[in-house]
């Protein structure tokens, strides 16, 4: 048997240098110029003329063999052999001969891959795994995304926003979809359902008291077996006692609805990071095509595309016209669940670059 002489070490991102493109390796950090020549193509030009065109393509997130076969062949015949996924599923392919742009986009429209996804456009939804793979989920987080970007199409492959709208679309309240422009996200509206039969036989009773993050679930005896039981005053609906307790059940099909957040931002350009904060809920969690959601959304898109102005993220054009302005240009009701009475640190906690006086 060989000696082995690597360990691989499967911790942090991997080094995106092997798989670069021999153009955009050699001149990292030494690009002077770059611009949008049309949706779905960014070019950039290196301090020694070195040119590189990059086409971005949308994917389904969770796909196939044959459909990564189908992406790679398409990279060995259209784009010198490169590609690289970013983190919302979209694929970049890179190449140096601005002839070869035209044909490559062809090559993936054809293959049922939109390009777009550039600039002020709606970009592909973040999201989690839905019921394909989490063990928590509330709604099929992928089926509500390919729902909405049928009906967004138009906004992914053109640019016509005021701004970059980023989605994101999560199947629990735990949220691992992220925060976004526009958060669509699962509501357990019940404390969970326990039978008590099968929780001493399934559950390790100290490790789902410690997952509780509000302290609503103590130890019982029910019935002279051990079990567990949740103080319904405290409980927030969160469902983190369903995975390492199965016989907690949160989700259900009458009280498990869709909310909808809005004017989330990671990033520092032109205004600091914001939350996020709910504008809708009740939505009924309606499988296959979800058609509440998509309205609402395509509502709340619409009003921002006709009243933003250039370079105005969501939360800029709501800080700009306020919150009553926005219910009323969307329509949607203001009710008791949306009047904001917490702040958090947000006053002390500089959680941005931008200089405060």
């Amino acid at each position: 048997m060989a000696e082995r002489t690597h360990e691989t070490i499967e911790s942090g991102a991997p080094d995106p240098m092997p798989y670069m493109h021999p153009v955009m390796k050699d001149n990292y950090g030494k690009w002077v110029f770059h611009s949008h020549p049309k949706p779905g193509v960014l070019y950039h030009r290196a301090e020694n003329g070195a040119e590189v065109w990059t086409v971005k393509a949308g994917t389904q997130r969770q796909m196939d063999h044959y459909t990564i076969l189908k992406l790679a062949d398409i990279a060995d015949q259209f784009a010198d052999g490169y590609l690289r996924f970013t983190t919302r599923a979209n694929i970049e392919y890179m190449v140096t001969d601005s002839s070869k742009v035209e044909p490559l986009i062809k090559a993936l429209t054809d293959g049922g891959f939109p390009v777009g996804g550039t600039a002020n456009s709606v970009s592909m939804i973040a999201h989690t795994q839905g019921w394909l793979h989490c063990d928590i989920p509330g709604t099929d987080a992928s089926g509500a995304v390919k729902a909405l970007m049928d009906e967004l199409y138009d906004e992914f492959i053109k640019c016509e926003m005021p701004n970059r709208v980023k989605l994101s679309t999560s199947c629990c309240e735990i949220n691992c979809g992220g925060q976004a422009d526009i958060a669509i996200v699962i509501q357990h509206t019940k404390p969970p359902k326990i039978n008590h039969d099968l929780v001493a036989n399934v559950c390790e009773r100290p490790s789902v008291v410690a997952r509780c993050p509000v302290a609503a679930i103590r130890p019982a005896l029910v019935n002279g077996k051990p079990s567990l039981e949740v103080d319904e005053k405290k409980c927030i609906c969160c469902g983190a006692c369903f995975p390492p307790c199965p016989p907690m059940q949160i989700n259900d099909p009458e009280f498990s609805k869709f909310a909808i957040w809005v004017g989330g931002k990671n990033s520092n350009a032109r205004s600091r990071p914001t939350f996020h904060k709910l504008v809708a809920s009740g939505i009924p969690n309606n499988p296959p095509r979800w058609p509440e959601v998509s309205e609402i959304v395509k509502t709340i898109l619409g009003a921002y595309k006709a009243d933003g102005r250039p370079w105005e993220r969501m939360n800029d054009w709501i800080d700009r016209i306020g919150w009553p302005a926005f219910f009323e240009k969307t329509g949607l009701p203001f009710t008791k669940y949306h009047i904001d009475n917490w702040r958090g640190g947000r006053s002390s906690l500089n959680a941005s670059a931008h200089i405060r006086f």
